[in-house]
């Protein structure tokens, strides 16, 4: 013991000489760390033989007992190296301003890990990707879809889940920070991020008004999507309806007043723009007071979908017609395995469906303490994600099936009617007579019947009525996920208390989007936070003028117009914006800053850390995303670019193709939002500036806030691992452990 406080006497002694006072807590020197190049004065030149010499000082000064004089030094990525100053000793100063130190220590945590948990696992459940994965099941490959997507969810998703949120706990920043701190090279990387969660946040939040505006006109009777209106003055219901469905017309020409084309501007919608206003508040008020009310707000919003999730599992079982839409879950295409657009649309809904690459996991995670097991999170959080997705299909699979029934019932009911007057005048045959047994079960009866007749007679039928058939129309929700969304609007219309269910569903899909958006806007305060001290002091100013802000930039969809450019950015522009950001990324960690240095920090942060996960980020991550860049982008180049309008005139949906300056505008707007990526690699490649920061150069040192389990396992792998240097041999003395 006298001989281990003599070694430690003598160590603090030298780290003193430096400059660095041993009175300093662990915790301002695990800031240096953490906080690379900004720490360092830009007038401070220092030598290598000063840098080296007090690099091996400070190792000293941690691990108290040696052997001989000899100092160690530790590299990030696998604590094994030396160095041995032999030149003279000289004062080496690095100063750290106090905002730097004390960001640290003032920065906030979460109350508990389970609002923490609560949070990332609720802003990644995004209402489009809970919509998308019943229709990509259903229409591609039926029971196999689930397995390929479960498949890549492990393969793909964790890892670089697990990436977003080590990358923001062990900086502890945004992502503005986190990849300037990565590498200098990466720095425009963060402000890329940043404009592509500015821009999702608008569209995000269109989608709550549009929630709110059905959610306050819910509580009439009957709902105004039921049945279709009246003319003013007249007891004839408006043409423009008769022509549709009424949920349709409620939706095109009531709630959007959409326009012919997207050219057709015309003025801010007043509904449209006051519901924008309120939802903007209600995101504002949950983020007041900073994670302390998010946390809170969370349990509320969170428990709401759950609740009325169940309730609807319980109460569609019961519908008529459910089972027609489940069985097709069951269906199999073992083909489907070898199709690469499968495994496309896979590698897509799992990277939209966990939130990646808008920098809202780095944000929430930069509020965990450094200790904190990552891995087990990105664990977690994938399955709450899973676990609700595979929930929720079986709710809108057998709403679907009830709705094609309906549908189906109702306009066989509809042509027994015609037929039977057509038979009466003399105009059909008698063999074109439906059997009097045909009503009983129509939505199946009337097509089985129809494909019964001869062919003759079946043609002279067909060009009197429509066919009705079940499967014909339980297909139509692959039109897309916004179709299937009307469809399930127009379902609850036809269940007894029409009403009560449509507040639930209007409510779950409101408390749904506000987490989502709440995460949007974490994504853009905490840079700001972390960039400016202003905002830090006064949060609550930053977050009216950030919602100020973007409430007005979304009035340009609160327009007739505004729904085609919504469907634009989100249809055509979004994910490849978003495959590139996480494909930089992960070459930023796996390539350039270093997997295993990356892997052995998280180590030293909690729990060891699997060589699977290195395979996972250097090659498996890397070739995927590549390849999910380059199949997006050959699709956009093939694809129509085409949009579906709403044609007043015949009061149906038309193609019509985006005008030029569209694709143009979507083009400049692509180079914009990378123009920071290339700005920064020019000024970089110029100044001849190393790919890694000046951290991946700094030893490893163990924070006070490990626990002493995992400081004790850090040194329990570095103990016995001998290390050369010159003519000697120097070994950490077993059952050592390295104390702080």
């Amino acid at each position: 013991i006298d001989r281990e406080s003599e070694s430690s006497k003598s160590s603090l002694t030298k780290f003193t000489l430096l400059g660095i006072h041993p009175s300093k807590s662990v915790s301002e020197t695990h800031t240096w760390e953490l906080k690379g190049p900004e720490i360092w004065s830009a007038t401070s030149l220092i030598s290598e033989d000063q840098d080296a010499k007090a690099q091996a000082w400070k190792t000293q000064a941690w691990v108290p007992q040696f052997r001989g004089s000899q100092t160690k030094q530790f590299s990030p990525s696998e604590v094994k190296s030396l160095s041995t100053p032999k030149h003279s000793t000289s004062a080496l100063k690095v100063p750290v301003t106090k905002e730097k130190q004390n960001e640290d220590s003032t920065r906030p945590l979460w109350s508990n890990k389970v609002e923490y948990i609560l949070t990332q696992a609720a802003c990644s459940l995004r209402l489009s990707s809970l919509w998308s994965l019943p229709q990509l099941w259903l229409f591609n490959g039926g029971s196999i879809f689930p397995i390929i997507y479960i498949l890549m969810l492990l393969l793909i998703g964790v890892p670089l889940l697990f990436m977003e949120m080590a990358s923001g706990q062990r900086l502890r920043q945004g992502s503005l920070g986190v990849w300037k701190l990565t590498s200098p090279w990466m720095t425009g990387l963060g402000y890329t991020t940043f404009m592509v969660c500015f821009i999702e946040g608008l569209c995000l939040n269109v989608l709550n008004c549009w929630s709110l505006l059905y959610l306050s006109q819910s509580f009439q009777f009957p709902l105004p999507w039921d049945k279709c209106p009246l003319v003013k003055n007249a007891s004839e219901f408006d043409a423009e309806c008769a022509r549709t469905t009424p949920s349709m017309y409620f939706w095109y020409r009531q709630t959007l007043k959409a326009s012919d084309t997207i050219e057709d501007y015309g003025p801010v919608i007043p509904s449209m723009s006051l519901s924008l206003f309120l939802t903007w508040c209600l995101t504002g008020v949950i983020m007041m007071n900073g994670l302390k009310s998010i946390g809170k707000a969370m349990y509320v919003m969170i428990l709401i979908p759950c609740l009325v999730c169940l309730c609807f599992l319980i109460r569609c079982f019961l519908l008529e017609g459910t089972s027609f839409g489940l069985q097709y879950l069951l269906v199999s295409e073992i083909s489907s395995v070898y199709s690469v657009r499968i495994w496309y649309l896979a590698g897509n809904q799992v990277l939209t469906a966990l939130g990646l690459g808008f920098g809202v996991i780095a944000s929430f995670s930069s509020y965990m303490p450094p200790s904190n097991n990552c891995l087990i999170d990105a664990f977690v959080v994938a399955l709450v994600n899973l676990g609700t997705s595979l929930l929720i299909t079986p709710v809108i699979t057998s709403v679907m099936g009830f709705w094609a029934t309906v549908i189906t019932s109702r306009c066989s009911e509809k042509n027994v009617d015609i037929l039977m007057n057509l038979v009466s005048l003399g105009e059909l045959p008698s063999e074109a007579q439906p059997p009097e047994n045909v009503l009983a079960n129509a939505a199946s009866m009337f097509s089985t019947w129809l494909n019964s007749l001869p062919h003759s007679v079946k043609k002279m039928v067909l060009s009197k009525v429509s066919d009705c058939n079940i499967q014909d129309q339980f297909s139509k929700v692959k039109q897309g996920s916004s179709f299937a969304f009307l469809a399930f609007i127009e379902a609850m219309s036809f269940i007894p208390g029409s009403a009560f269910w449509s507040i639930l569903f209007f409510l779950w899909l409101l408390s749904a989007g506000l987490t989502t958006m709440v995460g949007v806007m974490q994504g853009i305060i905490t840079p700001l936070q972390d960039t400016f001290s202003f905002f830090r002091k006064h949060p609550k100013l930053l977050i009216v003028s950030v919602s100020m802000l973007m409430f007005l930039c979304s009035l340009f969809f609160a327009r007739p117009s505004g729904y085609y450019f919504f469907r634009l950015l989100n249809d055509y522009w979004i994910i490849l914006p978003i495959l590139l950001i996480i494909t930089l990324e992960n070459v930023t960690i796996a390539w350039v800053y270093g997997a295993k240095r990356f892997l052995a920090e998280v180590m030293l942060m909690g729990r060891p850390i699997s060589l699977i996960c290195c395979f996972l980020f250097c090659c498996l991550c890397p070739f995927v995303l590549l390849a999910l860049s380059v199949i997006t982008l050959i699709y956009l180049y093939k694809q129509d670019f085409t949009y579906l309008a709403w044609d007043s005139s015949t009061s149906k949906l038309v193609p019509r193709e985006f005008p030029s300056w569209v694709r143009n505008s979507l083009i400049i707007l692509d180079v914009i939002v990378f123009l920071p990526v290339l700005i920064y690699f020019v000024h970089c490649l110029i100044h001849w500036i190393p790919f890694s920061s000046i951290t991946s150069n700094m030893p490893i040192l163990v924070s006070k806030s490990l626990t002493l389990r995992s400081r004790l396992r850090s040194a329990k792998d570095l103990r016995n691992e001998e290390i050369l240097q010159g003519d000697k041999d120097t070994v950490l003395p077993s059952g050592q452990p390295l104390t702080s």
